[in-house]
């Protein structure tokens, strides 16, 4: 053959070979791929269920015929009733016009076009034409992680219902096979498959299948698709098992409401055995006696709660509650009574480690919510600003297994309230701030707990908020402190409250920090370093942000609010003591920070056998700077007792303790 028609032969083949690429990676993309692959996994979802299940002989008879096998399961879940779950498909009706949040709705139209959601502190973001689900606008690996959970596939459903707009329910179903096919359980797509997205997955997913199920989008392809991956999800948290975390339950809850939700899987018994078994082990592993989860911050603790509660309450709708022992219960109960006991008066809470204060009284429909679980008249209470109910029965509690403890004035939301902690090493979330508290007053915080601003994506920042030197404690030499936590002393009384806990903060050397509570209106708090360590010991204070007025001969600042209440820091004289502004950061939000007044006091610490005292007035006031004088009877080298006097306007009295 002429060798220049050979070439021309080849160039036509190769031509042919490229055109039945680009033909395919069009038919990928458009549908054709998507149907092949779900006419491969019609066999493999058939085989995965019990197909003699009740209801499911049309599809048992129909098995050697895939197709209309699955078009049978997709009738059949149409019409299922057997399975109750919170999202009542019965109700769709009654959603038209009222299911979705204008900010849904906004979220739900941005996702159509593939402009999503990640973490939410960051703006919306367009994932691509052919969404690319591995998307990294920002260096936070939260954001990726967080896209993986699919948010806005929820804000999708609302507005389906709230619409009746079949476009939400193609575009679902489309992303749905989209990023099944691009996201298989592998090492190059991680990002998708930590534990916890698969488990958050897990239990979202079977709210989108009640949302979606009836469309006429929700198509046989979409079913397989659906149901091979939640299969393929349950399987994999069997594998993962994250005990004496909030990951533990989050992991344990998807493999419950996929099994519950889906009975029709063989391995459904098996799956729901092992979660339930996780979640009874951890409710005693993750929640001390107190009621506090173990991690200490006060966004997962009450995540913890949803986690042990949705489970049980999908049990019970599905007449399986007996699962759980009744001391589940009462436990979750118990966790319900943490926020009303160490909660700010306007609903807001301290953001000991990684926690955020919140809006205040954003947490209402939670109390609403447990008072008619629980039957409780002091919940009943802060749902309704002390409208009905019947207060709680003190204004001061203290959770010794978690090194938590809160003192007000009274439970009108302009109360004084102040929470300190000093506990056990709670974990990642936890923060080397033993000692550390927040006050408020007059429905203002005025001393906020500095926050953690950010998780990942910045290390440098994540680091500066976890030190223990921009917290309201002691340190040596700046470093940051160990957990080794004692309650020494609980006394709350009617006009007095007295707490004293000590951390063995250093290597030889011991915080014992002493609060007086005095007439449930300002606090005296004695902090003692004693121990055979030497070095810079401080204690460190910051305030609001805001303008803050300094006496550096007086050794006091305030801040300086000209509405409202402030609040006077003054640490009396002595010795050697030194008086210094301080870096001050606040983040009430993630990725967001801003500037307030910080500053120490400090005495060197020569003298191997010395104690160190700091004597401070932390008083709030409203309108005039409180005037108050402290002079101390005891001697600061007898630890097992203290005494001293404040006077007032001319009117004296003593304060103290025997240990």
């Amino acid at each position: 053959m002429n060798p220049i028609r050979v070439l021309k032969v080849i160039r036509q083949i190769r031509k042919v070979h490229i055109l039945i690429i680009l033909l395919f990676c069009l038919f990928y993309h458009t549908g054709f791929a998507q149907s092949i692959i779900s006419n491969d996994g019609k066999a493999k979802l058939l085989s995965r269920l019990d197909l003699n299940s009740n209801g499911l002989n049309p599809v048992e008879r129909s098995k050697d015929n895939p197709e209309l096998a699955i078009s049978e399961l997709l009738k059949y879940y149409q019409s299922r009733i057997s399975v109750k779950h919170p999202i009542d498909r019965k109700v769709k009706a009654e959603g038209f016009g009222k299911s979705a949040s204008p900010g849904e709705l906004q979220t739900a139209d941005n996702a159509l076009n593939h402009i999503f959601v990640g973490q939410s502190a960051y703006p919306p973001y367009f994932c691509g034409t052919d969404i690319n689900w591995g998307t990294r606008p920002v260096p936070d690996n939260e954001w990726v992680w967080q896209l993986n959970r699919m948010s806005f596939w929820n804000a999708m459903a609302s507005a389906y219902w709230h619409t009746g707009d079949e476009k939400y329910a193609k575009e679902w179903s489309n992303q749905l096979i989209d990023w099944t096919i691009k996201n298989p359980n592998d090492k190059d797509h991680n990002y998708a498959w930590r534990s916890i997205e698969a488990g958050i997955r897990g239990h979202s997913w079977t709210d989108l299948f009640q949302y979606f199920v009836d469309s006429p989008n929700f198509t046989p392809e979409a079913l397989v698709t659906f149901l091979n991956s939640f299969y393929d999800h349950a399987e994999y948290l069997m594998t993962k098992y994250s005990t004496k975390s909030n990951w533990g339950l989050m992991e344990a809850e998807g493999l419950a409401f996929i099994a519950i939700t889906f009975p029709e899987f063989k391995d459904s018994d098996k799956w729901l055995t092992e979660a339930v078994r996780r979640l009874n082990a951890e409710i005693d592993i993750q929640v001390y006696p107190d009621g506090h989860q173990r991690e200490l911050a006060m966004g997962y603790h009450l995540g913890c709660i949803a986690w042990f509660l949705r489970t049980y309450d999908l049990a019970k709708m599905n007449g399986k509650s007996d699962i759980f022992p009744p001391s589940y219960v009462d436990k979750v109960q118990k966790m319900c009574e943490v926020p009303l006991k160490l909660g700010h008066p306007d609903g807001t809470f301290a953001q000991f480690g990684d926690a955020w204060a919140g809006k205040p009284g954003q947490h209402k429909k939670n109390y609403q919510e447990w008072a008619e679980r629980f039957n409780r008249k002091d919940f009943l209470y802060m749902a309704s600003d002390g409208q009905q109910g019947t207060k709680p029965d003190s204004t001061a509690y203290a959770l010794p297994y978690s090194g938590l403890y809160s003192m007000r004035s009274s439970w009108d939301n302009d109360a004084i309230c102040l929470v300190l902690k000093c506990g056990p090493d709670g974990g990642g979330h936890c923060q080397p701030d033993n000692g550390t508290f927040e006050l408020s007053a007059g429905g203002r915080n005025l001393m906020p707990d500095a926050g953690s601003y950010i998780y990942s994506g910045d290390p440098e920042n994540r680091a500066w908020f976890r030190q223990t030197k921009v917290h309201q404690t002691l340190t040596l030499d700046e470093k940051n402190s160990k957990y080794s936590p004692k309650l020494l002393k609980w006394n709350p009384g009617k006009t007095d409250d007295i707490l004293v806990v000590e951390n063995e903060s250093y290597n030889n050397l011991t915080h014992r920090r002493s609060v007086f509570f005095v007439e449930k209106r300002y606090f005296i708090i004695v902090d003692d370093a004693y121990g055979s360590a030497a070095g810079s010991v401080e204690i460190h204070f910051q305030l609001a942000p805001g303008v803050s007025v300094i006496n550096r001969d007086e050794f006091r600042m305030t801040t300086d609010y000209k509405e409202g209440w402030n609040v006077l820091v003054q640490t009396q004289k002595q010795e050697g003591l030194e008086f210094a502004e301080e870096e001050g950061q606040v983040s009430f939000l993630y990725t967001k920070k801003e500037p307030r007044p910080a500053f120490r006091y400090r005495i060197n610490k020569t003298s191997a056998n010395s104690n160190v005292r700091f004597v401070t007035l932390v008083a709030p006031y409203e309108k005039k700077v409180p005037n108050v004088k402290i002079r101390m009877i005891s001697d600061m080298g007898d630890l097992s007792s203290l005494r001293f006097e404040v006077e007032e306007n001319g009117i004296k009295k003593q304060l103290g303790y025997s240990l």
